[in-house]
């Protein structure tokens, strides 16, 4: 009796060092870049028509992290007519996504521009993006996928995105059979948190929203309240944009919260306010964020962003620049 004893001790040691295994290296880590707008028509449109590289005075810093992930701010296809009633519109010519997949590895479609040429637009949109190579999430092709998490896995991690857009046209939003955006119904977004965590067995939830009101650079009451329901619900980081403004940053249960990385790629504006953005380095163990990083840019005319600090702004400093 006492070999079976020790059999079946080896066997539980087996079965967890298995599991110990399988779930990764305790001390894994990874680094997460995040940027805020980046739209490609317009200005940086042209740019990229004459050869030239919007991105290429960042690269450096972006290539610093594991992850590069950008609020991709425009459609990207050849179809389709702009959306009646916007006073703005921006479809980008397919030639942009060659530059892009050089500096990001993954965009967030859920905002407010995406579906500005109807959803034949977006559903090209999403098909050149998968012939690039750039991974993708809070849109899809119906309402099914643009709530589902991406996960991305980096240095034995395993990483939920999920993507909401907060601001009108709510007619951008996917259904059962039509593509588009993911919207930030309260009980859904738990619900998404939850199944990230429970069915996809991510180690770590980041939910980047698209939300605020333009040009406030501090966050609404409902900016901080979805935030604190995100957080609740198991997200270990809040990342979000559109007000074209910097915002201020939050801890809650210790995870941080940063409610604007205000315009990256984006032409059209000339008050500082507006041209300037952050990148976000932001890294992660297995228990969530462990510390993050902020570089300033400025954006030029053609909307094109260049380093302008010369420290990172430390983890805390929420000031907006006046």
């Amino acid at each position: 009796m006492i070999w079976i004893s020790r059999l079946l001790g080896c066997l539980v040691v087996a079965l967890a060092c298995g599991a110990a295994i399988a779930a990764g290296p305790q001390d894994a880590r990874v680094s997460i870049a995040f940027v805020g707008d980046v739209m490609l028509a317009d200005g940086p449109g042209k740019t990229i028509s004459h050869g030239q590289d919007p991105l290429r005075y960042i690269a450096p810093l972006l290539n610093q992290a594991d992850l590069r992930v950008a609020n991709l701010e425009c459609v990207v296809a050849t179809v389709g007519e702009a959306q009646s009633g916007k006073p703005w519109t921006f479809r980008a010519h397919p030639r942009v996504l060659d530059m892009l997949r050089k500096h990001i590895d993954v965009v967030d479609l859920a905002n407010n521009h995406s579906g500005d040429f109807g959803p034949d637009a977006f559903a090209q949109m999403l098909g050149l993006l998968k012939q690039k190579n750039i991974a993708y999430f809070g849109g899809g092709y119906d309402l099914a996928e643009a709530h589902r998490p991406l996960i991305v896995e980096r240095n034995g991690l395993r990483i939920a995105l999920l993507g909401y857009n907060e601001f009108f046209p709510r007619s951008f939003e996917a259904n059962e059979n039509k593509p588009g955006i993911a919207w930030s119904e309260d009980e859904q977004v738990v619900y998404d948190v939850r199944v990230a965590r429970q069915q996809y067995h991510a180690d770590l939830v980041v939910a980047m929203m698209h939300w605020g009101w333009e040009h406030e650079p501090s966050a609404s009451d409902r900016q901080r309240q979805l935030a604190r329901i995100l957080i609740d619900a198991g997200a270990d980081a809040v990342v979000g944009s559109h007000p074209h403004v910097v915002q201020n940053i939050e801890r809650y249960r210790g995870k941080p919260i940063i409610y604007s990385l205000g315009n990256f790629v984006f032409d059209g504006f000339n008050t500082v306010p507006t041209t300037t953005g952050w990148l976000l380095q932001m890294d992660f163990d297995r228990s969530g964020a462990s510390g993050w990083r902020i570089f300033e840019v400025r954006l030029d005319r053609q909307g094109t962003p260049r380093p302008i600090a010369d420290r990172p702004i430390p983890p805390g400093e929420s000031s907006a620049p006046n």
